[in-house]
């Protein structure tokens, strides 16, 4: 099997927010996304964010994962959906994120199972949120 390479790219974002306006992100990479920040406005909040980085970082792995594991011919495609569970006090956070595996094609069980444990293992935003990572500020005027 052919080896592969670990590419990489600038990665980082910008949060922008000007009076009463919406939030503004911006990708180091060029791409724009206005936050919603209403409970009833359609669009995506921060914690969507957090399970949309989780969900398109598994879905990716798992098609790498197909690849490595000899299965990506039998797979027509690959979901994922993330949800969680918040607290009600503070201070307020995710304490379990759900994730189900949706992935369409001539697999068994097992090798359904073995991608998705496999997708799992080499993304790098579920390894970070199980790893506890540290989260460093500076402040500035």
């Amino acid at each position: 099997m052919v080896g592969l390479a670990v590419r990489t790219r600038e990665t980082g974002a910008v949060a922008t927010l000007q009076g009463q306006e919406k939030p503004l992100i911006r990708s180091l990479t060029g791409g724009e996304l206005t936050l919603e920040n209403t409970v009833s406005g359609a669009g995506f909040n921060a914690i969507d964010l957090l399970y949309a980085s989780l969900s398109a970082c598994l879905v990716m792995s798992a098609r790498i994962a197909a690849r490595k594991l000899g299965l990506i011919e039998r797979i027509s495609s690959y979901e994922v959906k993330v949800s969680g569970e918040k607290t009600e006090h503070e201070p307020y956070r995710i304490t379990r994120f759900n994730v189900q595996f949706l992935i369409a094609g001539e697999l068994s069980d097992d090798e359904r199972h073995e991608l998705a444990e496999a997708a799992e293992a080499m993304c790098t935003v579920s390894n970070t949120l199980k790893a506890n990572a540290d989260v460093a500020f500076t402040v500035s005027g």
